[in-house]
């Protein structure tokens, strides 16, 4: 028997590759399936079951694609209408797998069709449980995320306690734990960077498992500072539910090079956000006019699915040469399946036709000091939690995350200085105000580096744990 954890740290996600005598199980895919196939391939093993734990809100799956090139069926929980063929488990029913068996546990709570497979090896010992977003390290799945309007947050967090109860602490102190998700997932709000653990480690570190915990408590806990989801979670949800478009269309269709002359074209004719990947100094530097930096090297699909409001929108890409297919792979990973082309050769060949190019300042904190002895205008573009916990003196919060909704707030006569922890959202922020027509500057090394310089009033700080 062997378990394999693919992690994919953009998305913070866990898939699993499980084997016994050359039979596989795959659980969670990403969107991307190839890597699966051709493992299986190179190591002699048959695909023999897709298993989801749940309609996935943040990011879109890839049993459907993975079923078709594999002939796997794809496994479901109880409670779970699909689009498409699956088998629909009952609670409590075993899937052989090799000389292992997976059997189905249905833990509903964070959405009604939440289900955790419990791993039992050839000697029927209790191994491991792949629990979806039921139970995360340190955390447990949100409960409200799930797309019924019957069912209040309340209620599904109750269902949520009655599952890990009734189903998960019951188990033995020595199976290993393999969620769906980790620190950086929308899907949990206290996550730990670890990615697996036993369950008797979880039942002692983890708070929403105490022993003596009443469910009114529970409730309390797990619903008390939840963020908005992002507004793509409902539409990933109706992908994977009903069903999508072969992610090989999506990679020939965006796999288009396209020259400055026939970029500038399609941008003009078809509304296209033009998405520039690179670094944010390096966009800083010279980009095209009108062009959102979002960096690749970073939390690039939930940034996309956070900034860019419709997943149908068609998206033109400038990108580092060579990250041009990496690029369009993890856009379709949150439903973005709509880019048209890319730049080829990138902003250097844009450049060196003589199309036109824009910058945006981006100054030190030595040089943000000195201004802030005049009058200027700086906004702190981090999220409400790292800003509450410390924040320069007299800067005002204007998370990122609903900088579309909030825009209308800010006055188009006047410069904003924008700063976030470290640099990669606050250039992200810039490039948005800057294609609205904003009038805007960049702080190097965000709040991470204005604190570290000595040279800011800041507020006393403040635990990020003990806010609400």
């Amino acid at each position: 028997m062997k378990i394999e954890q693919i992690y994919t740290g953009c998305l913070a996600q866990g898939a699993y590759y499980v084997e016994s005598e050359g039979e596989v199980a795959i659980i969670d895919p990403l969107r991307e399936v190839e890597p699966y196939l051709k493992k299986a391939e190179k190591e002699n093993h048959k695909i023999k079951y897709v298993f989801e734990t749940h309609f996935h809100a943040d990011f879109v799956s890839g049993h459907l694609d993975l079923s078709k090139k594999s002939g796997a069926p794809i496994v479901y929980g109880p409670n779970a209408v699909t689009g498409f063929d699956a088998i629909i488990a009952t609670d409590g029913q075993t899937f052989q797998l090799g000389n292992v068996s997976i059997k189905v546990l249905h833990t509903p709570g964070h959405t009604m069709e939440s289900t955790s497979y419990l791993l039992i090896d050839e000697n029927g010992k209790e191994t491991a449980l792949f629990s979806g977003d039921t139970l995360f390290i340190g955390d447990v799945g949100r409960p409200d995320l799930a797309q019924k309007s019957d069912l209040t947050i309340e209620d599904l967090a109750g269902h949520l306690f009655d599952s890990l109860r009734n189903k998960v602490m019951v188990l033995p102190d020595d199976v290993t734990v393999y969620p769906a998700h980790g620190a950086g997932s929308a899907c949990g709000k206290n996550m730990s960077k670890e990615t697996t653990d036993s369950l008797g480690n979880q039942k002692q570190t983890n708070y929403a498992l105490r022993a003596n915990m009443t469910k009114e408590e529970f409730i309390k806990e797990v619903t008390d500072g939840l963020a908005p989801p992002p507004q793509y979670f409902p539409e990933n949800v109706k992908m994977n539910k009903e069903g999508y478009e072969s992610i090989d269309m999506v990679m020939n269709r965006g796999a288009q090079a396209l020259s400055p002359a026939a970029f500038e074209a399609a941008a003009n004719e078809t509304g296209a956000v033009v998405l520039d990947t690179r670094d944010a100094q390096d966009f800083a530097a010279g980009f095209i006019p009108n062009a959102i930096n979002i960096g690749l090297n970073g939390q690039f699909a939930p940034w996309v699915g956070a900034l860019i409001p419709d997943l149908r929108q068609e998206i033109l890409l400038i990108t580092e040469p060579g990250k041009e297919e990496e690029t369009v792979i993890r856009l379709a990973r949150v439903g973005y399946d709509n880019t048209i082309g890319y730049i080829k050769g990138g902003f250097e060949a844009w450049k060196e036709s003589g199309a036109e190019v824009d910058t945006i300042e981006s100054i030190d904190v030595s040089e943000l000091a000195k201004r802030m002895e005049g009058d200027i205008n700086v906004i702190d573009v981090r999220r409400p939690g790292e800003y509450e916990a410390e924040h320069v003196e007299d800067v005002p919060n204007f998370p990122l995350d609903f900088i579309n909704d909030n825009m209308a707030e800010l006055d188009r006569d006047k410069k904003y200085t924008i700063h976030c922890a470290g640099g990669y959202r606050s250039m992200m922020a810039a490039s948005i105000l800057k294609a609205r027509g904003y009038e805007v500057v960049d702080v190097m090394g965000g709040f991470g580096a204005i604190n570290k310089s000595g040279l800011f009033n800041t507020t006393a700080y403040v635990c990020p744990s003990t806010l609400k």
